[in-house]
């Protein structure tokens, strides 16, 4: 492999670890303040009684589903965020590399509190402080994963692979080139 052609698989994985660096300490730094700053289960009004902050420890997953099972959770965060480093490495889209990186800014905040926080490793909670209405109360690293995912099955669906530089052609742009050429 060239090192030219090698460069934008670097760059694009550097790009990966960079959003997920700023996603991760954004998630922590908005954690510590909310744990500081909040009373449990004490919402402090935003916007009206629809926005508030909230600060709820969260032993599941997301909609306090899958409670006892924190370790397993655990292994899960653990098992994505290798899986994604693993992908970056083949990484050619830069928006692939956006929404990897989301996912595994948001999929290492969680993991963090999974492992250092009460009640202990592989059993702590996690950190929870935004409520919108009726929707349950998550953090920064959950926004960032659903944002991350959002945009890698968008991209999907209109046929941008991670590992292409461009949309895949579809069966009408073959059949348009074909044409084309058969004049």
């Amino acid at each position: 492999m060239s090192e030219q052609s090698a460069d934008p698989g670097r760059r694009r994985l550097t790009l990966l670890l960079v959003v997920a660096a700023v996603v991760l300490a954004l998630d922590v730094i908005t954690k510590m303040l909310a744990v500081r700053l909040l009373v449990p289960k004490e919402p402090v009004p935003i916007i009206g009684e629809t926005v508030s902050w909230t600060l709820v420890r969260n032993s599941g997953a997301a909609f306090s589903m899958a409670t006892g099972y924190t370790w397993v959770l655990t292994l899960i965060a653990a098992c994505v965020a290798g899986g994604i480093i693993w992908m970056g490495r083949r990484l050619v889209s830069p928006w692939w590399a956006l929404g990897l990186g989301l996912v595994l800014g948001g999929a290492l905040g969680n993991l963090m509190d999974r492992l250092f926080r009460a009640p202990g490793p592989l059993r702590g909670h996690v950190v929870d402080f935004l409520s919108i209405g009726w929707w349950p109360v998550f953090n920064l690293a959950d926004s960032a994963v659903v944002c991350g995912a959002v945009l890698l099955v968008g991209l999907s669906l209109f046929g941008y692979e991670f590992d292409a530089p461009g949309r895949r052609p579809t069966e009408t742009d073959e059949s348009a080139a074909e044409t084309e050429a058969n004049g």
